[in-house]
């Protein structure tokens, strides 16, 4: 099978707790969906959050600049947009248009 290297934008960062905790189980289940389509998804901020402490600037630039440099071999950006599209979201579609990487919406139903 020869999986689509796709990367995945979904919100992440959030004012809350509970906010976050949503975010990051849409993102989960945005993961999968992508995996059910024979995708092979990557989403930075669900992997390089692990380690980096969004809430702190500096790190949550080296996050965005890090998972944006993916666009240079990405076939495609997923953006999933059942919680609306954020600026960081906004970002990585910029990212991807620049480096002539097609971008689709999406919707999740259970969402």
């Amino acid at each position: 099978m020869n999986l689509k290297n796709v990367i995945i934008e979904s919100p992440y960062k959030a004012e809350s707790k509970e906010e976050l905790d949503i975010n990051i189980t849409y993102a989960k289940e945005a993961m999968k969906h992508s995996l059910y389509k024979g995708e092979a998804p990557f989403l930075s901020h669900l992997l390089y959050t692990q380690v980096l402490n969004d809430n702190v600037e500096m790190e949550r630039n080296i996050g965005i600049k890090s998972g944006t440099n993916w666009y240079k071999s990405a076939d495609k950006c997923i953006v999933y947009a059942d919680l609306g599209i954020s600026s960081g979201m906004e970002k990585g579609i910029d990212k991807a248009i620049a480096n002539d990487v097609e971008v689709e919406i999406r919707y999740i139903r259970e969402w």
